[in-house]
């Protein structure tokens, strides 16, 4: 079976950092993933932005779920795509984010990011993201809203998924 996910970066935090990020990344992909085991400084949300933009350009809708209880949440015209919501990154439990960021390299289409995040205390979340730019996506930062930072021990990799051409 061929090898379709191809290890573009690999951050393991040696100490708590603000941000994550990871740059020149290479148009030779169909699509991104990103699979990270964090914990922030306090409980707080995940969030992308992508080539350094930081208007208004971002919307997203999530659910999520522990088990007792059930919730949504639609955001429109924001700073950042949320990945992860609900507080579901925290300072006691490691959570486990997967994110597919397709069509990433497309210059002709807006950008979209599926989500999921598992916390073992608190429960599940999923989402859908739109970065509304066309621009191929060269740089991917991952940042923790409410000026958190993501704590000692936290990992981030970064896939490729490679054509099956």
């Amino acid at each position: 079976m061929p090898t379709t996910y191809e290890p573009i970066a690999t951050t393991t935090l040696s100490t708590s950092a603000a941000t994550v990020d990871f740059t020149s990344i290479s148009g030779s992909y169909t699509d991104l993933i990103l699979i990270c085991s964090l914990k922030g400084t306090a409980a707080t949300d995940l969030a992308l932005r992508f080539n350094s933009d930081s208007g208004s350009n971002y919307s997203a809708t999530q659910l999520w779920g522990n088990g007792s209880s059930t919730g949504s949440l639609r955001t429109t015209n924001q700073t950042y795509a949320a990945v992860d919501y609900y507080g579901y990154i925290e300072s006691t439990d490691f959570t486990v984010n997967i994110i597919h960021i397709m069509n990433y390299s497309n210059s002709t289409t807006y950008k979209t990011v599926l989500a999921r995040a598992n916390q073992a205390a608190n429960g599940t979340n999923a989402g859908v993201a739109l970065w509304r730019n066309t621009s191929a996506i060269t740089t991917v930062r991952a940042m923790l809203t409410n000026a958190q930072s993501f704590a000692s021990g936290s990992t981030f990799t970064l896939y490729g998924i490679k054509s099956s051409a």
